[in-house]
Parts: structure tokens; sequence; C-alpha cells
């Protein structure tokens, strides 16, 4: 394969991929990012842009979809994407097709701040005066089972740190900590099965 096409939720999720993705795919995969208006408008579109997709992809084209779990239930989320992906004609990841499926779905748990707080250490060099003993609390060792919504969580955190008193800036966050995120270090298992599904994308 030589090229993916991504469909996010929103703007904060596509500038922490274009950090992100130099770390973790081969140099010779180009991309492109598409955000969306948030979670239903991707959801809205996204069977009419699968199908176009369907009529013109190339074989060596792939596509990936990450959207966020929030409170939902992921296993219907998971379902919900995969029907939708096989009634436009492209094939799913399964454990038997592991080389030849078309479109990847994939969630953030809870959400894509979950993969920030997932970095500690990425977290204090993007934001000097976050508490160094963050990452020895135990929330931060399983980051996606944090409730309550994990963006609240992190604005709390860089409020407390002297960052964003008037709220949290979700673009900005995300790409000033997503530029300082070792992949393979980060304790969000949501994230880590993002990476081991682009891994065998490409591979």
């Amino acid at each position: 394969m030589s090229h993916i096409e991504f469909l996010v939720e929103e703007p904060s999720a596509e500038v922490a991929l274009r950090n992100l993705l130099p770390k973790i795919l081969p140099n010779h995969i180009t991309y492109l990012i598409h955000p969306h208006n948030g979670k239903y408008d991707l959801l809205r579109k996204l069977p009419k842009r699968l199908t176009a997709y369907k009529k013109w992809m190339p074989a060596e084209y792939k596509i990936v979809v990450l959207i966020d779990k929030d409170r939902e239930d992921c296993i219907s989320i998971k379902n919900n994407l995969n029907d939708i992906a096989k009634d436009a004609g492209l094939t799913i990841k399964t454990s038997v097709n592991q080389n030849t499926f078309q479109i990847l779905n994939r969630i953030a748990i809870e959400e894509l701040e979950a993969w920030f707080l997932g970095d500690v250490q990425a977290l204090e060099l993007a934001y000097p005066g976050v508490p160094k003993n963050l990452s020895q609390k135990s929330d931060f060792r399983n980051p996606d089972s944090i409730r309550g919504g994990t963006w609240e969580r992190l604005e709390t955190i860089l409020q407390h740190a002297g960052y964003f008193t008037t709220g949290l800036q979700k673009i900005n966050a995300a790409s000033s900590i997503s530029l300082r995120m070792v992949p393979e270090h980060n304790t969000s298992k949501s994230f880590q099965v993002f990476i081991s599904g682009l891994k065998t994308l490409v591979s």
C-alpha cells in the first residue's frame, strides 16, 4: 500500500495526527487527514463518503476512521462503523484478513485526550508546571479508564498548572502535546491498539 485517507471527528484530532503519524508510519506512506465538525457530522457523512471512496479508490489506498467513544457503548460504535463500511462495499479488518482489508475503524477511549494523558512526560514538556508526580497516580497508568470526560480532566490539570485559565483550547493543546509524544511509551490501551492497527495496515 502507498496511501491512507484518515477521517477524524474534529481539527484537534487532525493536528495531533499530523504530529504523530510521522513517528508511526514508514516514510514512503502518504496520507490525507479529513476533519469533521464533531462525531455526529462524521457519522452522518460517512456512508456517502465511503461509497464514493469505493468507486475511485486504487487498490493501494486504505482508509482509517477514528472516532471518540465518549460515553457510548464501544461495541455498538464499532459495529455501526463496520456496518457502514460493509454497506459501502469495503472490506473491514477481521482476524482472518490481516493484510487484505481496506478500512480500519478505531475508537479513542473515552476521548482523544486520553491519548495525551497517556504520555505524562509529553504533557510536562509541553506545559512546564504540570506536577512531576502525575504519572504515579493510578488514573494515568490506564487513562482510558478515566471517567467524567478526559478533556475536562486535561483542562483541570493544565489550569492548575497556570494554563488555559479561560478554558481549554483543544487544538492548541493537541498540537503542543502530540508534538512531544513518544508513541511506544503511551499508557493508553486504545492508543496502542490504534498504532497496532496502523502497523498491520501498512505491513
